[in-house]
C-alpha cells in the first residue's frame, strides 16, 4: 500500500478558492463514498463553492476535468479501475494517468488523481475511506489539489 510516508493534512485553507469534482459511476459504493469523503474535505478546508459532475468510466474523467479547471481553482478526479484477465486495466490507468497529468499543466489547475488503480475489490477498500480502511483517498486528493491550489496563489502573489 502507498500510504507510507505521505503529507498528514487534516484541512487547508480553502478560504477563496472554488473546487471541482468529477466522479465515475463505476463501483458506485465505493466512489461515492470517496465522492462524500471529497466534499467533507472541501467543506473542513471552507471552499467557497463546490462542483460535482459525473461520468460512466474512468476514460471519461480528463475530458470532464478540463471543463471543470476552466471553471474552478482545483480539480479532483475519483474513480476505481479493477485489475482484469486483460491488458485493458493498462491502457486505462495509462490513458487515466497521462490524461489528469496533461490537464492540470496545460490549464495550470491543480488536478488530484484520485483514482484507485488495484488488483482487487479489497485493495479499494483499504483506500476508499470507509470505516477502517487504512486510507482515505477521497478526502487526501481534495487536500492536496486545494493545497496546490492555495500555494499557486501564493507564488502569484509574490
Amino acid at each position: 500500500m502507498a500510504g507510507s510516508g505521505a503529507p498528514v493534512l487534516q484541512r487547508v485553507d480553502g478560504t477563496g478558492l472554488t473546487l471541482g469534482i468529477v466522479a465515475t459511476r463505476w463501483h458506485a459504493e465505493l466512489v461515492d463514498h470517496m465522492l462524500n469523503r471529497a466534499i467533507e474535505a472541501g467543506e473542513a478546508s471552507n471552499v467557497d463553492h463546490i462542483t460535482v459532475a459525473r461520468v460512466d468510466g474512468a476514460v471519461e474523467l480528463p475530458v470532464l476535468a478540463q471543463a471543470l479547471a476552466h471553471r474552478f481553482d482545483a480539480v479532483v478526479a475519483l474513480g476505481v479501475v479493477v485489475r482484469g484477465d486483460t491488458a485493458h486495466f493498462e491502457y486505462v490507468c495509462q490513458s487515466v494517468t497521462d490524461g489528469l497529468t496533461r490537464v492540470a499543466l496545460d490549464e495550470s489547475t491543480p488536478v488530484a488523481h484520485g483514482v484507485l488503480t488495484v488488483d482487487n475489490l479489497d485493495q479499494a477498500r483499504a483506500r476508499a475511506g470507509l470505516p477502517g480502511s487504512p486510507e482515505d483517498k477521497g478526502y487526501s486528493a481534495t487536500l492536496a489539489a486545494l493545497d496546490a491550489a492555495h500555494a499557486l496563489r501564493q507564488v502569484a502573489k509574490s
